[in-house]
C-alpha cells in the first residue's frame, strides 16, 4: 500500500464494505472508508500490556491527510513510552462529571466523616458556587486556570473564597484517593489563599450592662422566647460556641461537680466548667418532659434552631448592632485575660484543640501585666526609699575571771 495522500484518500470508490487504507510510511496509521462514503483516520498500536488499540484519530475533511500522520506519530511516542492514548481518551470519556462526583463526595465522606454543621456548610458551598460553575464539566476537565478564575471572582469575600478553594481542593484529593484522577493531579495546587482579616470584637464593661438590661427587659415584657434569654444568658456566662449550648441535653449536666460533659463538640469531647451564674442560670431553666434538650424548641421533642433573629433584636436594643453571638466567646476570653489567668487555662476553658487558637487573645495580657509590673515598681521603690537602720553594737564578749565567777 502506497503512502496516504489526499488524492489517494478522495479518489478511493467505497465497496459494499468497509475498508482500511494503511500507510506505507507510517506503520499503524490509516483511514478507513465506508461505503456511505464516509473517511476516518485511524492508528493500531499496543499498549504496554501488549492490548491492542485502533483508536480514531479523525474526520477525513476538518482533519487533512498530514494532520491525521502528526497526531498519530504523537500517539504511537506516547505508546513507547508507556502511554496509552486510546485508553486515556476513554477514561476521559467515562469520567464522571462534576455533579455526579459531588453526590459521591457527599455521601461517603460528608454524611459519614463530618459533623451536621460542617456538613451543611459543604452542602450550601456545594449547591451556591460549585454545582452553578463546574456541574455539567467533566472532572477531569476542570483545570487550575477554572479555579483560579472562580477563586478570583470571590474576592471580596476572601472568608467565603478562602472556604470553596479548601472544599475544592479536599474533594480533588479524594477523586486521586477513589482513583478518579491521577494521583498529584490536584488543580487546587499552588493558589494562593487570600488573606482573612480576625474579626474580634469584645464587650465593654457598658456594654455588657446594656446587654443585660435588654435581656432583663425581653425577659419581664416576654417578647422573647425564655429559652432564647437563657441560651445568651449562659453565652455570655460560660464562653461555649452556640452549638454547644442549643444542643445541650440535660443528660450532659454534672451537677455534683458544676459542669457540663459534651460528649461531642467541634473539637471532640468536651467539659465546660460551669462558675456560680452560669450553673444559677441553669436551674433556673424548667425541664421539658419528654425533651431530653435544655434550650427547648417550639416543636415537641426539639431543641431551639435559630438564636439569631432573637439575638438580632436583643443586640439593637442594647445598641450592640455590630456584635455577633460568636464574639461573647471573645468577650468571655477577653475578660479571662485581663483577670490575669494563663493562655493554657483559657484554652482549657474554652475547649481549643490548638495553642494557637488560644493565641490571639495574647495581645489581652498587657493590662494584668502592666498591673504587675506597677505593683513591682512600687514595691522596690519602697525598698530603696527605706531609711538605712544604725548598725547595732556588738557586745563585749566576758572574761575568762568572769565565767568562773
Amino acid at each position: 500500500m502506497p503512502k496516504l495522500t489526499k488524492r489517494l484518500v478522495e479518489g478511493f470508490t467505497p465497496g459494499a464494505r468497509d475498508v482500511i487504507l494503511w500507510d506505507s510510511e507510517l506503520p499503524g496509521f490509516g483511514v478507513r472508508i465506508w461505503p456511505s462514503g464516509k473517511r476516518v483516520y485511524i492508528l493500531k498500536y499496543r499498549n504496554k500490556s501488549g492490548r491492542q488499540r485502533k483508536p480514531k484519530i479523525g474526520l477525513h475533511g476538518p482533519l487533512t491527510v498530514e494532520q491525521a500522520r502528526h497526531k498519530a506519530r504523537l500517539w504511537l511516542a506516547e505508546a513507547s513510552d508507556g502511554g496509552d492514548p486510546s485508553g486515556e481518551r476513554d477514561e476521559a470519556r467515562n469520567a464522571p462529571d462534576f455533579a455526579e462526583f459531588a453526590k459521591r463526595y457527599f455521601k461517603e465522606h460528608a454524611e459519614t466523616r463530618q459533623k451536621p454543621s460542617t456538613r451543611r456548610e459543604v452542602r450550601r458551598i456545594i449547591d451556591r458556587v460549585l454545582l452553578r460553575n463546574f456541574g455539567a464539566r467533566k472532572l477531569a476537565e476542570i483545570t487550575r486556570a477554572d479555579i483560579s478564575a472562580l477563586h478570583y471572582k470571590l474576592r471580596h469575600r476572601p472568608y467565603q473564597a478562602n472556604r470553596v478553594l479548601a472544599l475544592l481542593s479536599h474533594m480533588f484529593n479524594m477523586a486521586e484517593r477513589w482513583g478518579l484522577k491521577p494521583d498529584y493531579s490536584n488543580p487546587c495546587r499552588h493558589i494562593p489563599k487570600y488573606k482573612e482579616l480576625k474579626r474580634e470584637r469584645y464587650l465593654t464593661r457598658e456594654e455588657l450592662r446594656r446587654l443585660n438590661a435588654a435581656l432583663d427587659k425581653a425577659e419581664q415584657a416576654k417578647t422573647e422566647l425564655p429559652s432564647a434569654i437563657a441560651a445568651i444568658r449562659l453565652l455570655i456566662f460560660t464562653g461555649a460556641r452556640v452549638s454547644e449550648i442549643l444542643t445541650l441535653k440535660w443528660a450532659y449536666i454534672d451537677r455534683e461537680e458544676k459542669r457540663l460533659l459534651l460528649p461531642d463538640s467541634k473539637t471532640g469531647a468536651k467539659i465546660i466548667f460551669l462558675n456560680d451564674p452560669a450553673y444559677e442560670i441553669l436551674a433556673r431553666i424548667p425541664s421539658i418532659q419528654g425533651n431530653a434538650y435544655v434550650i427547648a424548641g417550639g416543636l415537641a421533642g426539639s431543641h431551639l434552631k435559630d438564636l439569631e433573629k432573637p439575638w438580632q433584636r436583643i443586640r439593637a436594643a442594647a445598641e450592640l448592632c455590630d456584635v455577633r453571638l460568636h464574639d461573647l466567646r471573645h468577650s468571655f476570653a477577653s475578660l479571662a485575660v485581663s483577670s490575669g489567668l494563663s493562655l493554657p487555662m483559657i484554652g482549657g476553658l474554652l475547649g481549643h484543640r490548638n495553642t494557637s487558637t488560644t493565641a490571639r487573645y495574647a495581645h489581652l495580657a498587657a493590662q494584668p501585666l502592666r498591673r504587675a509590673n506597677n505593683m513591682i515598681g512600687k514595691h522596690l521603690l519602697a525598698i530603696m526609699h527605706q531609711p538605712a537602720r544604725k548598725p547595732v553594737e556588738p557586745s563585749q564578749p566576758a572574761r575568762p575571771s568572769e565565767l568562773v565567777a
